[in-house]
């Protein structure tokens, strides 16, 4: 029979803490909606005592969720009786009391001589602390937690004599934190099967963990203790909180789903929600979701190497341990970019309705190389230029080789260019009252030609800094005009393209009609 391990999210709590993520009324409530959706079991809304805003939105959530709702409070019946005014009227209220226990925490926290001179003695003030705050929480709601902070740290001797005593004085729940996010995931699966053993009424309480992530470890620490008996971990949506944050809920999750062969353990978390809920705490909180986050990060289901890309599309399984719409993501994003092969190229062309295969494709591939070679992605619109530009090709066109510019507004502008005509090449330079106009100037002379240009245009195809502008220039000659169309990040590299290609067309009308119609034999 497999074994359910409950997801207390502390996105609200802990999470909010992070620097700079504070959170309104409303948006906590917002989040706790969609916390909902995602079957979290236990939400942990804030700490009612530090402040008038997170006693109201502990309140509203309480009266809202049918989860049940945890509030946060120092081992103190100030703070206690907070939480429960703020849980009054939730309908599964939890109150959730801490005190440190570490002998570091004690002797830095509890310094002073009125708790004690000495370390053995403040042990048993902490002892007397915590529990009179869980029979005190006790008299108030059914349901408390008690949280050794710094657990990870705590003597275990210690540490197993507090559970014990807050169990006896009816603790429902007793969270094991790494608050430092201290320990190895070996030591920590260890301190919580030393505890199993050690504590003789640890049945009558579910064991919880709380790991933060100041190594790295905090998702491998929170597997290692349900391997050895937790059945609650705390954590938080895209892995927010104090320092550099709590285990992350999704990646547990999906951990737990993925490798279940491995275990016997479930959670009830609608794992389809994880994408949506990410997004909103990223959101509302600000805190910006690094590109490379396991589970919910744009690249998580992203594909740019050719190898990786020819894989995934003979069968997904090569590279994708799980689905991307498993956890909310429409699909698996092939990235197009420097890295892509031509099957990569292919498949996104036919998506968008392009039929491209042999030499064909080849040609294709040459000039989304040239354009992945300017930008860090090749978007859907970049294609869609570019298969504009390459279907409209002349079949002998003029190719430019080079272009050299050099502008500036205390400078004349001044255009090299070099052009290609089968196996011969052309190259002038010229000066221009623009770098557009000296460009279009060079290749006339290359090519000893006078200006045939009857209108020009350039505009930006796609988005951001690094668009591709698509330069149209018209000719006219003897009645006739010609359209080039020249696309790239540079639009003095698209205009020149563009003049090559109207001029390309006027050549192969001549051509076909046996007449050259560009001077000088060319």
């Amino acid at each position: 029979m497999k074994e359910k391990v409950l997801i207390f999210d502390t996105t609200l709590r802990d999470g909010e803490q992070s620097p700079g993520a504070s959170l309104n009324v409303q948006e906590k409530v917002e989040i706790a909606r969609q916390l909902e959706k995602l079957n979290v079991d236990i939400i942990e809304a804030g700490f009612p005592a530090s402040s008038p805003l997170q006693f109201d939105a502990v309140r509203q959530i309480g009266e809202e969720s049918g989860k049940i709702v945890a509030a946060l409070s120092r081992a103190v019946e100030g703070d206690i009786k907070s939480s429960w005014e703020a849980l009054r009227n939730a309908r599964h209220p939890r109150i959730h009391t801490f005190v440190s226990t570490s002998d570091i925490h004690i002797m830095g926290k509890f310094g002073h001589d009125r708790y004690g001179k000495t370390l053995a003695e403040k042990q048993r003030t902490i002892l007397a602390m915590a529990v009179n705050a869980v029979r005190y929480a006790k008299t108030l709601a059914g349901d408390v937690e008690f949280s050794a902070e710094d657990a990870g740290r705590t003597d275990p001797s210690y540490l197993a004599e507090v559970i014990e005593a807050v169990i006896d004085a009816g603790a429902t729940t007793v969270n094991i934190p790494d608050t430092t996010g201290y320990t190895w995931p070996s030591e920590f699966g260890r301190k919580i099967a030393d505890l199993k053993k050690r504590v003789t009424n640890i049945d009558r309480a579910v064991v919880s963990v709380h790991c933060h992530n100041d190594l790295g470890l905090a998702v491998a620490n929170t597997l290692s203790a349900i391997e050895n008996g937790a059945r609650q971990a705390e954590c938080s949506m895209n892995g927010i909180g104090e320092r550099a944050g709590n285990a992350s809920l999704e990646e547990i999750v999906m951990a737990l789903k993925v490798r279940g062969d491995l275990h016997d353990y479930y959670t009830d978390i609608t794992t389809e929600e994880l994408y949506n809920t990410s997004r909103m705490v990223s959101s509302f909180t600000g805190l910006v979701i690094q590109p490379n986050k396991a589970i919910v990060g744009d690249n998580a289901f992203a594909h740019e190497s050719g190898i990786h890309q020819d894989g995934m599309l003979k069968n997904r399984q090569t590279y994708e341990v799980m689905t991307p719409q498993s956890v909310g993501v429409p699909q698996t994003h092939i990235v197009l970019g420097r890295h892509s092969g031509k099957h990569g190229l292919q498949a996104r062309l036919q998506a968008l309705g392009y039929t491209v295969a042999g030499e064909e494709l080849e040609k294709v591939y040459q000039r989304f190389l040239s354009v992945a070679d300017k930008k860090k992605e090749v978007y859907d619109d970049d294609l869609r230029v570019l298969m504009g530009d390459e279907l409209n090709r002349p079949l002998e066109p003029l190719e430019l080789d080079y272009l050299h510019i050099n502008s500036g507004t205390a400078s004349i502008p001044t255009a090299t260019v070099r052009i290609r005509v089968k196996e011969d090449t052309y190259e002038e330079s010229s000066t221009g009252d623009g770098p557009v106009d000296a460009c279009f100037k060079a290749i006339e002379r290359a090519l000893g030609i006078g200006s045939l240009v009857n209108s020009y245009s350039v505009r930006s195809t796609t988005a951001g800094r690094q668009a591709l502008g698509e330069a149209t220039v018209r000719l006219k000659d003897s009645g006739r005009f010609y359209t080039g169309r020249g696309v790239s990040t540079d639009i003095i590299e698209a205009s020149a393209r563009a003049y090559l290609q109207a001029l390309s067309l006027r050549q192969e009308a001549g051509l076909k009609n046996n007449k050259n119609t560009i001077d000088n034999g060319i």
